[in-house]
């Protein structure tokens, strides 16, 4: 193994950073605490910072040498609206929010590598560290691209990384093409004549209605699809009616739908308006469907992905990094960046059991700071490989 001495070194107080962000953690849009943070150490390593992309993102610039080449550094910053029920020092200590996602690591990863980056300088063009806010839900990486992140720093490629519970400590997951799925949300509201719940044929129910179009998104996927492409329809939520005893006027549905294909994201949201479409219509109701492309499918581009792969295993050996890491039908607002420039998306591993083997998004899960030494070391290996002084 190959992790640089340096940021070992310093491991305490890189995970003292995370921990500090661990126990205030902030929402989407809301990452000001987390943002003064990151810009104030990247400031302190001698880093110039241009904050306000997407309301509290930072983006850090590191120019050495004469080359005019450069690569993005991605690391997300906000946590989840989630009560965390752990018991350890660093506990959230605002109720209902926590870093259930390991955001908290990701940050404190990407500048334990710039502080090394800024103090070694073994590297010739420019590294963009992008601390980027809200990924959770609302798409903040979609909001940075659009705010000009590329235009206002340029690179030609750019790089991403996640925690993975499950995967050992020292090992490195990567997936070449698609490596996560789109994510799709859909707002169907059926709208027919409430009546009194005992006279039923005065009315025009929305909850048959609702139930019958439930059903029939399930068989999208089953039978509509072929079965060598990954596809999800979940419906999450369906709301109708306040009493017992009055069929109600209009009835909620609402869900996700995740493929790792764009050409088959268009016949899935296709088929869901005609299958709303179609039942609402055959029963003499109404309806309304938003249809909203929230995230894309991740895709890692090739010679990007070789980069990558490339410096994981200087850090850790080819024998710990899994190059057929296989997708997921999780999401991550990342692909929007790759959707602009190539790049590729890994895992680093957080452990297995109860050394951090809890999944997130789940109120006992704790990023493991024994990982920030390979993350850390990833980051630096990879900037130092791809802006070779060589």
């Amino acid at each position: 193994m190959a992790v640089k001495e340096e940021i070992a070194a310093v491991q305490d107080e890189i995970r003292g950073w995370r921990r500090d962000i661990h126990a205030h953690p902030e929402t989407a849009f809301e990452e000001f605490r987390t943002s003064d943070i990151v810009a104030e150490k990247l400031e302190s390593f001698g880093i110039p910072v241009h904050r306000g992309l997407a309301k509290t993102g930072v983006v850090g610039t590191l120019k050495v040498g004469e080359s005019n080449r450069a690569i993005g550094l991605r690391a997300d910053m906000d946590a989840l609206d989630v009560l965390e029920e752990n018991d350890f020092e660093h506990v959230s200590t605002i109720p209902g929010k926590m870093h259930a996602c390991g955001h908290d690591g990701h940050t404190a990863m990407l500048l334990g590598a710039a502080r090394y980056l800024s103090e070694t300088r073994r590297f010739n063009g420019t590294a963009q560290f992008i601390f980027q806010p809200a990924e959770e839900n609302v798409a903040g990486g979609r909001v940075m691209v659009e705010d000009g992140l590329f235009e206002l720093f340029p690179v030609e490629a750019v790089y991403g990384m996640h925690n993975q519970p499950g995967l050992p400590l020292g090992k490195f997951g990567i997936t070449l093409g698609p490596a996560m799925a789109s994510a799709d949300m859909f707002d169907i509201t059926i709208t027919g004549k409430g009546s009194h719940a005992a006279h039923p044929h005065h009315g025009a129910d929305p909850i048959v209605t609702g139930a019958e179009v439930v059903q029939a998104l399930q068989r999208i996927a089953s039978r509509t699809i072929s079965p060598m492409d990954a596809v999800v329809v979940s419906v999450t939520q369906f709301h109708a009616g306040t009493t017992m005893n009055v069929i109600p006027e209009a009835a909620s549905i609402k869900g996700t739908c995740r493929t790792l294909r764009p050409s088959v994201q268009d016949v899935v949201e296709a088929r869901i308006e005609q299958v709303v479409k179609g039942i609402t219509e055959a029963h003499g109701l109404s309806y309304t469907l938003d249809f909203d492309r929230r995230y894309p499918v991740l895709i890692n581009t090739e010679e990007e992905t070789q980069a990558a792969t490339a410096a994981a295993i200087k850090v850790v050996g080819a024998e710990n990094v899994v190059t057929t890491h296989p997708p997921t039908m999780g999401s991550e607002d990342f692909a929007w960046m790759l959707q602009d420039h190539p790049g590729c998306y890994l895992r680093v591993g957080n452990g297995e059991g109860m050394d951090g083997g809890c999944v997130v998004h789940n109120p006992g899960y704790d990023f493991n700071d024994n990982a920030t030494i390979y993350g850390a070391s990833y980051w630096a290996t990879l900037v130092e490989q791809e802006l070779s002084t060589g």
